[in-house]
Order: structure tokens, then C-alpha cells, then sequence
């Protein structure tokens, strides 16, 4: 428990005011935060709590911070918002994500749009009638770094979910003819809580998966496709910081 001393330490993230970078990229998964901070120029651990491993550092001279999200919308709105009340200002979600295109590899790089406001969590913040759509100079940079990095990027808008095992085969096949490129549990939420709390926010993606693929890679393909999707992502949010900071 926190006493008077700990009144500016936010409740979750255990961070104060100059702990963080304006710029701050979102992990949901701990371990990946942690390999994000490892391909930082230096890092130093600054709080860990629950699911929330925060690091701040450099990259090319560029001050950046990464916190990890956790699972799904309620703790990434959380972490999103004790970030910002701290000084954070520009956020990337790197996560990983479901493909639903059928030609779309695992392993493959996903800038998002925008997002399906499937999380429950957003409509309390703001009316489902409000579309819930990436920062359009964050979703700028990081094409423009995944260009500049020579990775092919798929882009698009996704879909966020509450329930990871919860099963809707009709509401996933009317979102995949309609355009839908990937699957996640908290692009939504972290594009809603942002526009609430007047946050520029982005996300890239590798995916991990995809049920249309015709021929499935065995669980050890699989995990190394996604890891190499990874590398892109945590190298292509690092360059679309240091785009948006004002780094040749």
C-alpha cells in the first residue's frame, strides 16, 4: 500500500512524473517489453508490478520508454492512462495479432489503422458511434519506417476482441469480407482511452497465427516466424519514434 509519501507514484505502473518518455511503446506481453528494452541503446528498469514491466532509455539519442500491457483492454487503459498522467504523450502498441487474410504469412508486419470496437472496454469512455482510429502521423511514421527498414507492412484496419477464446465464426467472417486484416485484444481500446486523454496513438503488429491459412506451419515454424515478425516490429516502432522526434 502506498502511503502520503507515494501520493505522485501511479497506483499500478509504480512510475512518477519524469520516470518516462514522452514517447512510449506497449507491449502487452512482459517478456516482450523486456526484449524491446534489450534493443534499446541503453535501458534502466524504472518499475515492476503485476503485468506492468516498465523500462525508459535511448534509441539514436532519442528518449523512449516501453511498459507492458498485460492481456486485453482493462489493463492496457490503465497502463495508457497512468502513463499520460505522468507526461507520456505519444504511444505504439507492438503487439502480436491474428492474420484473416488468407494470403497473409505468419510472422507478416501489420501497421493498424483503426480498429473494430469489439474490447468492451472502450464504450466507457466513449459511444460506440465514435470510431475508434489510429494517430495519422503515428500510422505515417511507422509505414514510412517499415519502408525505410525494407520490410513489406500490411496495413489496414483490425479487429479487438474481449474474449480470446470466445467463438463467433459469422461476426469473423463479415469482418474478414469486409477488409479486415488482423485480430487483437487492445488496439481499440488504446485508440479510444487516447483520443479521451488527447494521446497520439499508433500500433504495429506481428502475427502469430491465422485460421485461413491452407496449410498450417507445425507449432516450432510458427514460433519462429512469429519471432522474426517481432524483430520487425520492435525495430520499425523504434525507427517511427525516432521519425516523429525529428531523427534523420
Amino acid at each position: 500500500m502506498m502511503n502520503s509519501q507515494d501520493a505522485d507514484v501511479q497506483k499500478h505502473l509504480r512510475c512518477r512524473p519524469g520516470d518516462v518518455a514522452r514517447s512510449v511503446l506497449l507491449p502487452g506481453d512482459p517478456a516482450r517489453a523486456r526484449r524491446i528494452a534489450e534493443a534499446f541503446d541503453e535501458a534502466r528498469l524504472i518499475a515492476e508490478n503485476r503485468e506492468y514491466v516498465l523500462f525508459t532509455g535511448l534509441t539514436n539519442g532519442v528518449a523512449v520508454s516501453v511498459c507492458s500491457t498485460g492481456i486485453g483492454g482493462s489493463s492496457a487503459a490503465i497502463a495508457l492512462e497512468e502513463l499520460r498522467n505522468v507526461g507520456a504523450e505519444l504511444f505504439i502498441r507492438v503487439g502480436s495479432a491474428g492474420g484473416r487474410r488468407k494470403d497473409m504469412p505468419i510472422g507478416s508486419l501489420v501497421v493498424l489503422t483503426a480498429a473494430y470496437r469489439g474490447d468492451g472496454v472502450s464504450d466507457e469512455y466513449l459511444p460506440l458511434g465514435f470510431p475508434a482510429v489510429a494517430d495519422l502521423n503515428v500510422s505515417n511514421a511507422l509505414i514510412r519506417a517499415a519502408k525505410d527498414l525494407g520490410y513489406e507492412a500490411w496495413t489496414g484496419i483490425g479487429t479487438t476482441r474481449s474474449a480470446f477464446y470466445a467463438r463467433h465464426p459469422e461476426l469473423n467472417e463479415q469482418l474478414r469480407r469486409a477488409g479486415v486484416v488482423a485480430a487483437e485484444m487492445e488496439a481499440s481500446t488504446l485508440f479510444i482511452v487516447g483520443a479521451h486523454r488527447g494521446a497520439r496513438v499508433g500500433c504495429v503488429l506481428a502475427t502469430d497465427s491465422n485460421i485461413y491459412l491452407e496449410k498450417q506451419p507445425t507449432p516450432p515454424e510458427k514460433e519462429a516466424l512469429y519471432m522474426q515478425g517481432e524483430h520487425m516490429t520492435i525495430q520499425t516502432a523504434l525507427r517511427a519514434v525516432q521519425l516523429l522526434e525529428g531523427t534523420p
